[in-house]
């Protein structure tokens, strides 16, 4: 069955950088586009940032561009989102996401805190 499992997140001063990751089972992983959310309290689930499957083209959220930046590694399954310069509204739960076979795949999620 497809697993999504996310970790590095943590609590990081502002401007700081943190590296998520999401360890993916279960499924042909080079085979599919893989994407980033986060979800700050009260608030809706927001895409951050997606990449396809051969990692050849990215895209992110106009909030993150330039700091953030989406990679995968299809021989380890994973995919990776590096968060540079971070800002305290960056701070929410993070989740990877895939879409197989119409089915749609979340993580449980990694918090990231950016505060002083």
């Amino acid at each position: 069955h497809v697993q999504l499992v996310e970790s590095g997140g943590g609590l990081v001063q502002p401007g700081g950088s943190l590296r998520l990751s999401c360890a993916a089972s279960g499924f042909p992983f080079s085979k599919y586009a893989m994407s980033w959310y986060r979800q700050a309290p009260g608030k809706e689930r927001e895409l951050v940032a997606g990449i396809t499957s051969g990692g050849g083209h990215t895209d992110y959220e106009d909030a993150v561009k330039g700091r953030f930046t989406i990679s995968r590694d299809n021989a380890k399954n994973t995919v990776y989102l590096q968060m540079n310069s971070l800002k305290p509204e960056d701070t929410a739960v993070y989740y990877c996401k895939v879409v197989v076979n119409v089915y749609v795949y979340w993580g449980q999620g990694t918090q990231v805190t950016v505060s002083s």
